[in-house]
């Protein structure tokens, strides 16, 4: 009896033990969960201007719901930074890339690198001009463009001399101006003249409405591409005392708001939304790792702001 008992409590010693090594489903599913979590590189346009602070901030939360981790990095308006930012993905090996590309054909390069090493690439708000993008989420800045042309056509009455202060470099802007010449081309008696560009920032676009102003007395309207731009062709309006020049930008950012709510020369901003842009982003990469259907092009509405809508 003492024998049989030794044994049925030696084996359900060692029962016991072999059920304490044995992972809970707790932990298990946790492992699980670690091992399927995606990784993926950011590359940002900047995070000085509140528009991209706000798609991160879409980007970030649209991730955290798909158990995505997202590896953000700013490229501070510079090509060859942000290149070097997309080398050190395929480094990493992340699972795909989104690029707000810092200058739409240099781009190409490092994205065709990406392509190379089979990781995907997704771009948002700026499109770039070379290798393979899975999809592209922006604005629509076409039609972003010819609601500023409208606002403009019906504040000057149909008639004078238009500027624009551009940024050719990066596609999104080309597309704002584009869509804006579009809808001009339908008044005849409002004439452009030759446009400048501002690069996106506020103390080059103070110096090209400078110009602008100053080589066309008659200037009646400018159509700014950004609100860096808009900023500094305010400023340059008031140093000249042009107060009744119209002045259109686009992003619609809290210092440029209260601008056009303050009754300053800028009238009027085309608003975005960021926040959807980010989101639709990485539902596209949610998509694309289900092996479902992706759009090419996604575009997010936008619309306009005014003293009267900006209330």
């Amino acid at each position: 009896m003492k024998v049989k008992l030794f044994v049925l409590l030696t084996l359900i010693s060692l029962i016991a033990i072999a059920c304490s090594q044995q992972p809970t489903n707790n932990s298990a599913n946790s492992t699980e969960a670690n091992s399927a979590k995606k990784k993926i590189g950011v590359t940002l346009l900047t995070r000085e201007d509140d528009f991209y602070r706000e798609l991160e901030t879409g980007l970030q939360e649209a991730a955290r719901g798909n158990n995505f981790e997202l590896l953000v990095q700013s490229g501070d308006k510079d090509l060859s930074k942000q290149q070097s930012q997309i080398d050190n993905f395929l480094v990493q090996k992340v699972d795909a890339i989104i690029v707000c590309p810092t200058d739409t054909q240099g781009i190409a390069p490092a994205i065709e690198r990406a392509n190379a090493a089979n990781i995907p690439v997704f771009t948002a708000d700026i499109a770039a001009g070379g290798g393979k993008i899975v999809s592209h989420v922006a604005s629509d800045n076409i039609a972003g463009g010819r609601l500023a042309a409208e606002y403009i056509v019906k504040a000057i009455n149909g008639e004078g001399a238009v500027g624009i202060i551009g940024q050719p470099e990066v596609q999104s802007v080309v597309d704002r101006e584009n869509g804006f010449k579009q809808e001009i081309a339908k008044n005849p008696e409002i004439s452009l003249v030759p446009p400048l560009n501002g690069g996106g920032v506020r103390d080059r676009a103070l110096k090209a409405a400078d110009d602008l102003i100053q080589g066309n007395p008659n200037l009646k309207a400018i159509f700014c591409i950004n609100d860096e731009t808009a900023l500094g062709a305010l400023a340059a309006a008031e140093g000249r005392g042009k107060t009744d020049l119209i002045i259109v930008g686009y992003d619609a950012a809290p210092e440029a708001v209260m601008k056009i709510k303050a009754g300053t020369a800028l009238k009027a901003d085309v608003a975005q939304q960021p926040r959807d842009i980010g989101a639709k982003t990485i539902e596209a990469i949610a998509k694309h790792f289900k092996g479902e259907p992706v759009e090419a092009k996604v575009a997010v509405p936008v619309k306009i702001v005014d003293a009267e809508s900006a209330k």
